[in-house]
């Protein structure tokens, strides 16, 4: 073999370990990619959101399935309490089980809060929480059942366990306005207010607020319209 020919020999054994080197590099990027796409997931269900005192109550609720039905609108508190009702129902006749099974909250917020608030407060406030409506009513609408449906009311709901969030910044605003109609501090008005909820009620900090922490505590969240 002349030089000439050792040189080709050389450069081809040159450009083929490179090729080897070149395979085994990619082979150890696509194993690493792929051991980084693992492991990925794993440390992702690590994360634990920070619990709070004013949501553990969220927790403590029995029941083998949890659902978060929130509203912000006059129209949606009504959808609400429908919802609650059709789910108990659904549960109840197909599945044979009970509403001790559920876990539920509907949650009052925006314009929907004042379902939040017993007979006595819609006695007085009434015509403030519904100036559309002529008459407005004394009493809070969502214990009337609704027309399709006899079991779909505030106190069935309540006779079930059903739990209620009422928005704690609404009532706020509406306390303001109250005070503004009537000449009366705001404080005082929000302290009646918070005093007179409905059964199986709590006043939460705000709305929007418990339907993000609920979905921590593994509710699942149902918006009503």
């Amino acid at each position: 073999m002349d030089n000439h020919d050792e040189k080709a020999v050389g450069r081809r054994a040159l450009l083929a370990n490179i090729g080897v080197a070149a395979v085994a590099g990619l082979a150890a990027s696509a194993a690493s990619a792929q051991s980084a796409t693992q492991t990925s997931p794993a440390r992702g269900n690590e994360f634990e959101p920070r619990r709070h005192s004013l949501d553990t109550w969220m927790g403590e609720l029995a029941g083998d399935h949890r659902v978060f039905i929130d509203s912000s609108t006059q129209q949606g508190g009504g959808s609400a309490v429908w919802y609650a009702s059709n789910i108990l129902n659904a549960h109840e006749e197909s599945y044979e089980g009970s509403a001790a099974d559920y876990a539920m909250i509907v949650c009052f917020r925006h314009m929907s809060t004042p379902y939040g608030f017993d007979d006595v407060i819609w006695a007085k406030y009434g015509n403030v929480f519904m100036r559309n409506a002529d008459p407005a009513p004394s009493t809070n609408p969502m214990r009337t059942p609704g027309p399709s449906n006899g079991q779909n009311s505030l106190n069935t709901l309540i006779e079930k366990g059903v739990q209620f969030a009422v928005c704690g910044r609404a009532t706020r605003r509406f306390a303001m306005g109250i005070a503004q109609a009537t000449g009366a501090t705001a404080d005082d008005v929000y302290a009646e207010l918070s005093s007179g909820l409905i059964s199986n009620a709590r006043l939460v900090p705000a709305g929007v607020l418990s339907a993000t922490r609920a979905q921590e505590y593994q509710y699942s969240l149902l918006y009503a319209e």
